[in-house]
């Protein structure tokens, strides 16, 4: 199995970018949160809530980080890189809560409209300043998650532009109840629950069949394939399957060798054609197993 500098990188790179994202979410949440109760803005509350589930999330990603990097031992083989998965599961399953949340509350006030408020203007300010900070910190981390190939940090970053997009929503509302419409507010609220709802139901999805063993894409796996294949020695390949671990992928294959060769020849032939796999920085492992291949006779038709 593989173990280089890229692996030690992409923890560094996921430690410091998270770290930067708690930092930014802690004072995000805390002004959202505080403002939104003394200008009366509902959607504003919801807000804060929902950067307090990003620092929640912040630190799932970093226990995940620190756990998948433990190497493998008796009891996980072939690593532990599916801490990875587990916390991007953990995260969607979060934003389905915090969403779920948003809705019943914000129904609760469309439902009983003698609660709703007048709504400062210092809410709509502290929201545009949220939107901003909000879509710099996505661009930010969505950068590193690709630098870094790791699609745990993606999920993350994209956590952080369900919270722009709910700022967005919420300026909306927070104008809209200003002019005077003061449904505007919950209404924005709704909305954004309604966002990260359906953002955290496609998180735990994709998690979810990550762990039960989801193949690599289509692309990868001809990749792989074409690899195999033009391995000197290798006939044919037939049963290649591959599995997630983290981001990174298990590869077992049949390959097929000239049935005249040695156990010698067979088994370099393979080790030169998992090593060729394994140049790739995002197969973890290869399993090669070695089936006799018999040339058949060209037929000229006697």
């Amino acid at each position: 199995m593989r173990n280089d500098n890229k692996y030690h990188e992409r923890s560094v790179a996921a430690k410091k970018s998270t770290l930067i994202s708690v930092v930014v979410n802690f004072f995000l949440s805390f002004t959202q949160i505080l403002t939104g109760l003394f200008s009366g803005s509902q959607g504003l509350i919801a807000d804060g809530i929902h950067s307090l589930s990003d620092l929640i999330a912040d630190f799932v990603v970093l226990f995940a980080n620190k756990k998948s990097r433990k190497p493998s031992d008796s009891d996980h083989h072939y690593g532990h890189w599916r801490y990875e998965n587990g916390a991007s599961m953990i995260l969607g399953m979060l934003l389905v809560a915090v969403g779920a949340g948003m809705l019943w509350s914000a129904i609760g006030k469309l439902m009983h409209p003698e609660r709703l408020s007048e709504v400062h203007s210092a809410a709509l300010w502290v929201a545009l300043a949220a939107l901003i900070v909000k879509e710099s910190l996505f661009r930010y981390m969505l950068s590193v998650a690709k630098r870094v190939q790791s699609s745990l940090l993606v999920a993350n970053a994209w956590h952080a532009r369900s919270d722009a997009a709910s700022s967005v929503v919420v300026a909306v509302g927070i104008i809209g109840t200003l002019a005077g419409y003061h449904w505007f507010d919950p209404v924005a609220a709704f909305a954004v629950g309604i966002l990260i709802l359906r953002m955290g139901y496609s998180f735990a999805y994709d998690a979810m069949h990550d762990l039960m063993d989801r193949s690599a894409d289509q692309d990868k796996e001809h990749e792989i394939k074409t690899i195999l294949l033009s391995t000197p020695g290798v006939a044919g390949l037939h049963d290649l399957k591959t599995r997630k671990a983290g981001d990174l992928i298990l590869v077992d294959v049949h390959l097929e060798v000239q049935e005249n060769l040695s156990v010698r020849d067979g088994h370099d032939i393979a080790i030169a054609a998992r090593e060729r796999v394994l140049q790739n920085n995002d197969v973890l492992n290869v399993m090669v197993h070695i089936d006799p291949f018999t040339a058949k006779e060209p037929d000229y038709g006697i």
